[in-house]
């Protein structure tokens, strides 16, 4: 694998230029007026994979069923290099669409014309960008440590990939075309990089991730908007009534109040917990970088324990009324809200919507109607760490980090840790680079220079190890 180093120190300015040409595409998957950014996009991915060393390059055509109807969906980039049938293959996971950059006013720079500043986390600077972690910048690092790993000679076994353009989106089109191309994706374990390390100076490999029920819910009041002068007081208000729903939906303990929430949530036992909580954390920069005086939470956990083996309930959004500038005195008609919950082991987004359905439409009052609408979800993963595969993990982190991961379980979903164990019967290794601070999902997301050398850095370590344990 020294080549392949020597490579990588060679080329490290040309990979930050093309990552900084990727981010500049604005491939929302949320939002269809960015339908064209989306699509151009994937053809930068798909060209990416042939400049760096495929055989073969496809952009799969996708699409999915809702209420009944046909659906279009974003491509899927398959890339594959096959050395020899006898030896292991290496699937690699990722996305290349981005979360919307709302709110914009945020933002200390547009979130599409990427710039490197250094931050006191970051002092070798970092990358201010919208996907510039989650997940454009993870995903390039596996692009370019095979490229490296290619143009040296040294890459030891056979490589597919699997790029995505759906995944903020809940990855709809997903499931049906893995399913319909089991074959194509055939591998002995799949590899991905949509996750964070505790810190730059303690590497870790999250071993499971958190399932996930979103949906949305509206209540709708009178059949049009009123003077809240004339009917204020004798007529349900949908916005008050949708808070007062929301705040009775956890209890003062931290409790998800929903009738049988707990049921099939796994127990972790104390053995396990107490591992867990011999990660590095101080609590007060916690606080301090999150710009907050109090953590809240289910009573009897830790900050650790309620953020990856604990469920979550969150309001996501709340919207209704008059929200634009200078008043208008409205008794609104409808009040809208985005809620997600946060799903555990043993527990499935099917069963959890049925529960909080139930649940949220007999917290309502007669003088309302309610509607919830079930967005996307998926269900949990817990990864094992006594596998060849964990273990090639655990060794490359150790080598290029000279120190020694901690296994930890993240609270973030990623469906495919369940989808490629269900479908293909394979575990998945997430041996992600990020940091929890580096603002995903928010404004002001970024990478670190050093994040994104690491892991192009790692990887072909991660090759070399597998390989040489799965010959025993």
């Amino acid at each position: 694998m020294n080549k392949a180093q020597d490579y990588i120190k060679e080329h490290k300015d040309r990979f930050l230029e093309e990552l900084l040409e990727l981010l500049r595409i604005k491939s929302i998957s949320a939002d269809a007026t960015y339908k064209e950014d989306v699509l151009k996009c994937a053809d930068f991915v798909a060209k990416s994979l042939e400049d760096a060393g495929c055989d073969k390059v496809e952009i799969c055509p996708t699409g999915y069923k809702k209420n009944g109807e046909s659906k279009e969906g974003y491509p899927i980039i398959y890339g594959e290099k096959f050395i020899d049938e006898n030896l292991p293959t290496i699937l690699i996971y990722g996305h290349y669409d981005v979360q919307p950059p709302d709110p914009l006013d945020l933002w200390d720079s547009p979130p599409f014309e990427p710039i490197i500043k250094e931050t006191k986390v970051h002092p070798q600077g970092a990358i201010f960008a919208r996907g510039s972690c989650d997940d454009k910048g993870q995903t390039y690092m596996h692009v370019k440590a095979f490229e490296a790993m290619v143009r040296t000679g040294s890459l030891p076994c056979n490589v597919k990939f699997c790029v995505e353009g759906e995944e903020e989106i809940g990855s709809p089109s997903f499931r049906p075309w893995v399913e319909a191309n089991k074959k194509k994706l055939a591998c002995d374990v799949v590899l991905c990089s949509d996750t964070s390390i505790i810190a730059n100076d303690t590497p870790s490999i999250t071993t499971g991730v958190r399932g996930l029920a979103y949906l949305e819910v509206e209540v709708v009041g009178p059949s049009r908007d009123l003077h809240s002068g004339v009917y204020g007081g004798g007529v349900a208000n949908p916005i008050n009534v949708l808070a007062d729903i929301i705040s009775k939906l956890i209890d003062d303990k931290g409790h998800i109040s929903i009738p049988g929430f707990y049921d099939d949530v796994q127990v972790v036992n104390k053995e396990e917990r107490t591992a867990m909580n011999e990660a590095p954390f101080n609590l007060e920069n916690y606080k301090s970088d999150l710009g907050i005086e109090e953590v809240q939470g289910e009573n009897d956990y830790t900050t650790i324990e309620r953020t990856s083996i604990r469920p979550s309930l969150d309001c996501n959004g709340i919207w209704g009324g008059y929200t634009g500038e200078g008043s208008k005195t409205v008794l609104p008609a409808k009040a809208y809200a985005k809620i997600s919950m946060r799903l555990v082991p043993h527990q499935r987004p099917e069963k959890v919507y049925d529960l909080f359905e139930a649940h949220f439409k007999a917290l309502a009052p007669p003088s309302v109607k309610v509607k919830v609408t079930r967005m996307h979800g998926g269900t949990p993963g817990v990864t094992p760490t006594d596998t060849p595969e964990y273990r090639a993990a655990y060794l490359a982190m150790k080598e290029s980090f000279k120190k020694n991961p901690i296994p930890k379980r993240e609270g973030g979903y990623i469906p495919i840790v369940a989808l490629f164990k269900d479908v293909l019967d394979v575990d998945s290794i997430l041996m992600g680079f990020g940091l929890n601070s580096d603002a995903i999902h928010s404004p002001n997301e970024h990478y670190g220079l050093f994040n994104f050398y690491k892991g192009i850095e790692t990887i072909p370590y991660y090759f070399k190890n597998y390989v040489e344990l799965k010959k025993g």
